[in-house]
Parts: structure tokens; sequence; C-alpha cells
């Protein structure tokens, strides 16, 4: 018997896993990128978490199709931000279970708590998650199950419901109480979220869409740096660190870059369909946040030609057009 677990590091989905694989069965730990779990590649982390419970640890790259056909459009809507909670879940189960058969697992398990959650871990919504994907009974969620009408591996016998779990709630007393009778040191940190629940990256997709039509490459793009709304319209992004240079550091297909050459500082992006006076809005802005000084030129590579320009006049002037500041 073997089961397809949904694994996003964290101590809820690791105990998920521990408790059906301490019953004799063989577990496959699945991790969804989708683009906004996490701002860094967490593979290693996630391998060395799951090598306490010698669980095998496989990474799928979903971003396209949850970009394409469930970040703007979700059935049940969203939560307080950006995060189409309920329909990503879902989204996530129908590729675990479409896998089954190839992987040669029975069913799917997944660390979810009973009303551990306000939108995506209620009855209702988990009744919701099961008719979105299809489920048919072959969805367990070991911690909560005592709590939760009888699922198909239960009813047959391949894993034993008097083993599961009937924990409810936001509190994780019993979850840190296994954790430590079982010996695991390493987990993910209780609370973690999904970057949509993060403010600044749901006011910034928010405002994308009420701007113009959204691309892949945005779902990278407001994850790091100052985001500005110019005079003109125009949609500007400037880097924080040398990290954040190498993160936006990509071919934008709506963005140009503004690259500072004489001088050292941060990578701006600016809309191609920008006029005139936001382009050198930006440029100066870019500038700015450099190791530059006020009233000197320097040298900025953009659009194919190396320009001579100045920084802007003042940080405390260029918080006006930061995405916070807008209708302040």
């Amino acid at each position: 018997m073997k089961a397809l677990a949904l694994f996003s590091g964290g101590l809820d989905s690791l105990l998920a896993i521990k408790i059906i694989k301490d019953m004799g069965i063989e577990v496959l730990a699945l991790h969804f990128n989708i683009g906004f779990i996490s701002k860094k590649d967490k593979t290693q982390r996630l391998e060395e978490i799951l090598s306490q419970i010698d669980v095998p640890l496989r990474v799928l790259d979903i971003r396209q199709q949850f970009f394409s056909e469930v970040l703007f459009k979700p059935q049940y809507g969203y939560g307080k931000y950006f995060n189409p909670c309920i329909d990503c879940h879902a989204n996530m189960f129908s590729h675990a279970l479409g896998m089954l058969e190839s992987e040669g697992a029975s069913f799917v398990i997944s660390g979810e708590v009973l009303g551990q959650r306000p939108k995506s871990q209620r009855a209702e919504a988990l009744g919701q998650v099961e008719k979105l994907c299809e489920g048919n009974g072959l969805i367990v969620r070991p911690l909560s199950a005592k709590l939760l009408p009888p699922t198909l591996p239960e009813t047959k016998g391949w894993i034993d419901r008097e083993k599961l779990l009937d924990i409810h709630g936001r509190s994780r007393e019993m979850q840190l109480k296994l954790i430590k009778d079982y010996g695991i040191k390493e987990y993910a940190n209780p609370g973690g979220g999904c970057l949509l629940t993060d403010t600044s990256i749901a006011h910034k997709l928010k405002d994308l869409q009420s701007h113009r039509e959204v691309v892949f490459e945005d779902m990278e793009m407001v994850k790091f740096g100052r985001y500005f709304v110019l005079p003109g319209g125009a949609r500007c992004v400037i880097s924080r660190n040398e990290e954040e240079n190498a993160n936006l550091d990509f071919i934008h297909p709506k963005m140009n870059k503004i690259e500072l050459v004489n001088c050292v500082g941060p990578l701006g992006l600016v809309e191609k369909e920008s006029n005139q006076e936001d382009k050198e809005l930006a440029i100066a802005l870019t500038l700015l946040y450099g190791k530059t000084q006020k009233e000197q030129h320097y040298q900025v590579r953009f659009e194919g030609a190396i320009l001579e320009r100045m920084p802007y006049s003042s940080k405390e002037e260029a918080k006006q057009y930061l995405l916070q500041n807008q209708g302040a």
C-alpha cells in the first residue's frame, strides 16, 4: 500500500506523513511549487526535514498551470488578501489524485486540521475541496480524521481509523507534543503562510490586475523590490539589494530594465508602454537608490542606449510614488 502526501514542510503535513507511515504504508511526499510558497528554493530544506522519517520528496512545478487556471478565477473566491485557498488546495489534490495510478498509490493525505484556518479548513471548505478535485473519498486528513466522515481507505481497512487523530482548532499543543514524542527536531515554523497572504504582494497583484493584463512573469516581479505608481500611470519596480537585483534580472515582456553603469546600485524595471516623462522619472528613482550624489550625472543603460542622468531629488520626495502611499 502506498500513499501520496501533500507536503508543505510544516509541522502538520510532517505529522500526517509520520502517522500513515507508521501504519506500514509507503509514502511519497509531493511539494507543489505554485510560485508563491517562498521567495527561495526550499527543496534542500524539505529533503532535510523528511530525512528524519525516511520519506522521499518530489517537487512539482505547477506555476504556469496555477497562474493560468486558478489564481485569477477561483470558483470559491479569495481569503482576506489575494489567496484562493480552497481552489488552490483542490488544484494540488487534483494533481496528486492524477498521479495515483502512475505512482502505484492508492490514496492521498494532507496535514490539514479542521478549524485551523478560517477560510480553507472549515468543514464546509474541506467538502468544497473534495467536490472541486473529485476526491471520491480518497483524501485522508490524519490529524482530524476522527472528526470527519470516514474515507474510503478507512472503510476498506487500508488504514486503521483508531490510529488517526481528532485535532481541532488553531492551537498546536497536540502537534508539538507529538513532534517531541516522535523525536523530530526539524520542521518549518508553525503558522508559515503563502506569499499570497502577504499584504504587500496582494496589493501589487490587485494593482496590476486593475492596471493591465497580468502576465506570468509578474508572479516573480511582485515578490521583490519597491513598487512605484508614476504620474503618467506607469508601474516601476526598483530592487532593494544585490539579491533582489539577481531575482529581478530576467526578461519580462511588459517591462524594460534600467541598469546603472558607472555606479553601484539597484536594478530598475519600468513598463515598456510608459510615456517619456515616466521613463525619465523611473531612471531618476533608480539612481536615487544607488550609491550616488545629488545633482551629479551618472551613466544608465536603458532601451539599448547609454544615457547620462541625475538621481531624483530625495528619498523622502520619492515616497509619494510608492504604491502603499497612493491615495494617502
